[in-house]
């Protein structure tokens, strides 16, 4: 959730290409986070006994998490250099440097753990993304490719076929919280949630980050690339979800699905629509078919890529256009998008700590909404990272060799 480079943070406009190219993904950064914000405070389903999704979460939920572990990606393939990777000496410091950042984010995720929330936080799990990624750092767009590919087909498969065994044990292998510093005593139960039964299985996600390194590795400043990834992710997003959708309502997987489940009445369609985290997928081969958010299957997998590469092109062409026209629009979604490590924490502690009463829930997220922007804002005009992004870009410059401990950007 840290700025991807030292330049990139900064969030000036340069010229045409490369500031909007920046700003562009600092602003879809921004936009991910009010995204995960709603779903964190607006009801992502009616009070009602079918479960009946609201707008929130047929709009957000899935896709704003999975567009951050997008933009990580895209964030370490321009910090270890562009089109052209990183060899060597450089490269071996650049994964120093990307480690000892993953540490200071899940030194603050495991501490944000402890905090009595029902938000499932994802620090701990985008910090060892970031280390599960090392190895394909250094890889070529046509071998990271291929590994991308490999991944998004195979990691379902291989969660499906694991997760059952993990479950099966007494007690299960998963945590009921956010993992904390206590988890550390109960590694086998810490790593399996991690990596499989957890809210963010970081076996499927790591697809994201190795998609966002592929979009990284392209020529970014490209006339039509921004166009690109707005046409060819909708189209992704459209196929995958259409698929999906046919095979539950039309080919019999909903039917097959909902026959295994103990409780008839289980309103399984809706959370197919919103959010199949909480169910056990297993059983029926159907799940597999599924493109539900946080049900981790290849079709879910792919509809999210296709929504985060999508946002990424159209707030890159937006970028664009600011450069032409000296306005800058993107300045209230890219002043949240450059320090979301510390906004995020922020906001976390805020609905643990903070309990507004008479509050509406709308009322409640546009506070956090509009003081994440204002923030933001702030510290962008003034140049300072915050203080989260701070700590993380000292680690990223110790790692490398090349401490700089300025708070300017």
């Amino acid at each position: 959730m840290t700025s991807h480079s030292t330049g990139a943070s900064s969030g000036r406009v340069k010229g045409p290409g490369s500031g909007g190219r920046l700003t562009g993904i600092d602003a879809a950064r921004g936009l991910a986070l009010l995204g995960m914000m709603a779903t964190h405070l607006l009801p992502t389903f009616e009070s009602d006994a079918h479960l009946t999704p609201t707008w929130v979460g047929l709009t957000f939920s899935g896709r704003s998490a999975a567009l951050f572990a997008v933009l990580a990606g895209v964030g370490l393939a321009l910090s270890t250099g562009k089109q052209h990777p990183l060899t060597g000496r450089p490269l071996s410091a650049a994964r120093r440097g990307i480690a000892l950042r993953a540490l200071v984010i899940a030194i603050v995720g495991l501490s944000v753990g402890a905090f009595e929330v029902d938000i499932a936080v994802i620090l701990v799990h985008y910090a060892v993304l970031f280390l599960c990624v090392l190895p394909f750092i250094g890889l070529q767009l046509k071998i990271l490719c291929a590994w991308s590919a490999a991944w998004v087909l195979g990691s379902p498969l291989v969660a499906f076929l694991l997760r059952p065994w993990l479950m099966a044990t007494h007690p299960p292998l998963q945590l009921d919280h956010n993992p904390a510093w206590q988890d550390l005593a109960t590694p086998g139960q810490l790593l399996s949630d991690l990596f499989l039964t957890g809210y963010y299985p970081v076996l499927q996600w790591l697809s994201y980050l190795l998609v966002g390194l592929v979009i990284g590795r392209l020529a970014l400043t490209a006339p039509g690339l921004p166009l690109l990834l707005l046409v060819g992710g909708t189209a992704l997003a459209v196929f995958a979800k259409v698929l999906g959708t046919l095979a539950m309502e039309k080919w019999g997987g909903l039917a097959a699905l909902q026959s295994i489940l103990v409780d008839p009445s289980f309103p399984l369609g809706s959370l197919l629509q919103v959010n199949l985290s909480g169910v056990r997928q297993e059983g029926s081969w159907w799940w597999l078919a599924s493109s539900a958010p946080h049900s981790g299957t290849t079709l879910d997998l792919l509809h999210t890529i296709g929504t985060a590469a999508a946002v990424l092109g159209l707030c890159l062409l937006i970028g664009r256009l600011a450069n032409r026209t000296g306005l800058d629009l993107l300045l209230p979604l890219r002043g949240a998008g450059a320090m979301t490590l510390t906004l995020y924490t922020l906001h976390v502690w805020a609905v643990a700590s903070i309990h507004l009463q008479g509050w509406t829930e709308e009322a409640v997220y546009f506070a956090h909404a509009a003081l994440a922007v204002l923030i933001g804002m702030a510290f962008v005009i003034l140049r300072i990272r915050g203080p989260l992004e701070w700590l993380g870009h000292a680690a990223n410059q110790v790692g490398r060799g090349v401490p700089d401990l300025s708070t300017k950007k």
